[in-house]
């Protein structure tokens, strides 16, 4: 398979998985005996991992979106930065949702075989996650804010 193809199944496994929580896509685009290096702690490292954390990330933010940035590929591997944004309308992790807009970004290695992905490797920053949950959310237009901050004249 060339770099280009390589590259397409990515970002049609991404379109589908977390742009229109396709999870049927799942096994179309990942391989039986697909392995996850860094999956979310307490998932197993394979297509049921994915499933489940898709699965949570769709409770949680049903209006989730992946917006690729950068894709790199060389040989059977496909490097691919993105951000994903959503409200947090659900629980996730054990965290009450407050309505939050929230994004983060995500980079993954991918290994592809003949069209499937068969290996995964992800850096998550879970710290901009977490802060976007636990955040307030902002104030809507028209409301009063408890107090200002009045600049010395």
């Amino acid at each position: 398979m060339s770099t280009e193809r390589n590259k397409r199944t990515v970002r049609e496994f991404v379109a589908a998985t977390q742009c229109r929580a396709d999870l049927d896509a799942i096994d179309a685009y990942l391989a039986p005996e697909f392995v996850d290096h860094d999956p979310v702690l307490g998932l197993p490292p394979d297509r049921d991992g994915i499933r489940r954390l898709l699965s949570a990330l769709w409770a949680a933010f049903p209006d989730l979106q992946a917006t690729i940035h950068d894709q790199v590929a060389e040989g059977d591997k496909v490097v691919t930065r993105r951000t994903l944004s959503g409200t947090h309308t659900g629980p996730f992790t054990g965290l009450a949702p407050r309505g939050n807009r929230v994004s983060f970004e995500v980079i993954d290695v991918m290994r592809v075989r003949d069209g499937k992905v068969v290996e995964r490797w992800s850096v998550v920053d879970q710290l901009a996650l977490l802060r976007a949950i636990r955040s307030a959310p902002k104030p809507r237009a028209g409301r009063r804010r408890p107090f200002a901050l009045v600049r010395a004249q």
